[in-house]
């Protein structure tokens, strides 16, 4: 039960260390992550198996999850940045009253 405390208390941390980079650019760099992953990944394998090998095989492993991880928060965040670009000054279709209007950083629509 000892080693069961220890893994769940390694993979705590490795999550409360990885919220960190939840707010990355779009920047197409993913080192943080898989820097992350990595070390979460050798120190689980280490504790879970006792052995040099299963460090490194959890290194890997946690590496390759975390580079994933990384790039798939780098499409996020491109396509948030993509739509808080897009927003700004819109015309709507001529059938209404107040047809111009602009929507504000935080998606509040405002009519001239």
């Amino acid at each position: 039960m000892n080693h069961l405390a220890k893994i769940t208390a390694a993979a705590v941390i490795a999550l409360a260390a990885g919220t960190g980079s939840a707010y990355a650019a779009c920047d197409g760099d993913t080192s943080t992550e898989t820097l992350l992953g990595a070390g979460s990944g050798a120190a689980v394998g280490g504790l879970a198996s006792h052995s040099l090998v299963g460090a490194a095989v959890g290194g890997v492993a946690g590496g390759l999850i975390g580079n994933s991880i990384g790039h798939s928060n780098n499409r996020a965040d491109c396509r948030r940045a993509a739509r808080h670009a897009n927003r700004g000054y819109r015309r709507e279709g001529d059938n209404r009253e107040h047809s111009d209007y602009y929507i504000d950083r935080d998606g509040n629509r405002h009519y001239y």
